[in-house]
């Protein structure tokens, strides 16, 4: 371990073993170190065995529950919008020959303790529950509108300066009701709080774009997931970083990061050896003991193992329901992902359900209750609360890349704009002509592709 490297990465959750492949492929020399002994870091998917020993005081499953091997559970649940961004990350990087996809069965949102299907098309606006035949229609042009909408095209503007009116005015154009506003909101623009509506309406309607596309993709809902869980996400990433020489050690705890006389990092030392490098990139949970990164919250996340599909959702095996904030007097919405048999992370007639949600009062348990309801009754809950924390350092000073933890929202936009984000930084500290653009719309070339 005695070497010199370009850059350690500390951590191998999906946005550091992402960026340690970025990093690798741009021609970097990159050691990737990791205190666990499993790939994946915060976001792993772990087995029964190994959810009850981390999690259940050790106990062991009770063998009702089936092979604790058929079991893939995510600590971090999340899907992947079928035209967001991660999936073309992996398109771009060329790592999907390492996964194999499929698509989520439902899409959901609730009003008033009812679960519905998230209508994202005229059609589906037409038949669906939530609205009245009135407001179908008004609806239904809010849905032509945005699906018509081309930024660079005025004329599909219709008189409308999306840069310049809010959320909320948009939809009062429209005459859209309340509730109406709260699911498109929650369930198709995918906001986590009301915070949108007062903000310029582009960022809404875009969001509402990328969930039709991602519909129409393969149709049933926006979603695909890996099989065998989100843990395949890292170890895909770490192969394409092994491929181009990127070097990995797991059960490698990190005692200390090293840094100069002028505060920069200079290297990291494990087990009495010191690996020198000239930047560090890491999960925040590394640099706790630095104060280079600030807890701004918690997640908690309910782990259910059922014996049943989600009631009221068209027995699915997998799906994922909203519950938006007003429904339940919150500031921040429930979300719920339900995994089967099918996506190869539970045996036969079991069922990962994740309930998860931003911690607003003392009593984080409590204020899922209202998603715990709709389950039915589980075999077994765990309950993990995590903290969230983001990075206060500056990196252009002391070469430490820290990304934020994951949030509570039910896909990965989030991450990947914050992976996006921390390259940018790292290739404006390099010389220019080491510098690696990424365009999500091509295909990236290597430094060993032709």
């Amino acid at each position: 371990m005695d070497e010199e490297y370009d850059v350690i990465v500390l951590g191998t959750g999906m946005k550091d073993t992402l960026l340690s492949g970025l990093m690798s492929v741009a021609g970097k020399k990159v050691l990737h170190m990791d205190r666990n002994g499993y790939y994946g870091g915060e976001s792993a998917s772990l087995s029964l065995d190994e959810m009850f020993k981390k999690y259940a005081n050790g106990e062991k499953p009770p063998p009702e529950l089936g092979s604790s091997r058929d079991y893939n559970i995510d600590l971090i649940p999340k899907f992947m919008m079928a035209s967001g961004k991660l999936v073309k990350m992996l398109l771009h990087t060329k790592t999907t020959h390492y996964l194999e996809f499929k698509q989520i069965d439902g899409s959901f949102v609730v009003k008033k303790g009812e679960v519905h299907k998230v209508p994202a098309t005229e059609t589906e606006a037409l038949k669906s529950g939530l609205m009245g035949l009135f407001e179908k229609r008004r609806f239904r042009n809010f849905l032509v509108y945005v699906q018509d909408y081309e930024e660079a095209n005025p004329a599909t503007h219709k008189g409308r300066d999306l840069k310049r009116i809010t959320g909320a005015a948009l939809f009062k154009d429209f005459g859209l009701q309340e509730e109406t506003i709260d699911f498109v909101g929650h369930a198709l623009a995918l906001h986590t709080t009301d915070a949108y509506l007062r903000e310029p309406a582009l960022n809404l309607v875009k969001r509402c774009q990328l969930y039709s596309l991602s519909l129409a993709q393969y149709g049933k809902s926006p979603y695909i997931y890996p099989l065998y869980g989100l843990g395949e996400l890292p170890q895909a990433f770490s192969r394409m970083s092994a491929v181009h020489g990127g070097v990995y050690m797991l059960n490698k705890p990190v005692d200390k990061i090293e840094y100069d006389a002028n505060g920069r990092v200079c290297g990291v030392t494990s087990e009495g050896e010191t690996a020198k490098c000239k930047m560090v990139i890491g999960d925040p949970s590394y640099f706790l003991a630095d104060g280079k990164v600030k807890q701004v919250g918690q997640v908690i996340r309910m782990v259910c193992i059922l014996s049943h599909p989600v009631p009221n959702t068209n027995n699915s095996d997998s799906c994922q329901i909203i519950i938006p904030q007003n429904q339940v007097g919150r500031s921040h919405d429930i979300y719920i992902t339900c995994l089967g048999n099918s996506n190869c992370v539970a045996p036969a007639g079991k069922y990962v359900v994740i309930v998860s949600s931003t911690v607003e009062t003392a009593d984080p348990v409590k204020e899922v209750t209202p998603a715990l309801r709709l389950l039915g009754k589980p075999d077994k809950i765990f309950a993990l609360l995590n903290n969230i924390y983001e990075p206060i350092n500056d990196p252009t000073k002391d070469g430490c890349f820290i990304s934020t933890s994951f949030d509570a929202t039910s896909h990965f936009e989030t991450s990947v704009n914050d992976v996006l984000a921390i390259y940018e930084k790292i290739m404006a500290t390099l010389p220019p002509e080491e510098r690696k653009e990424i365009d999500l719309e091509k295909p990236w070339r290597g430094e060993d592709d032709s």
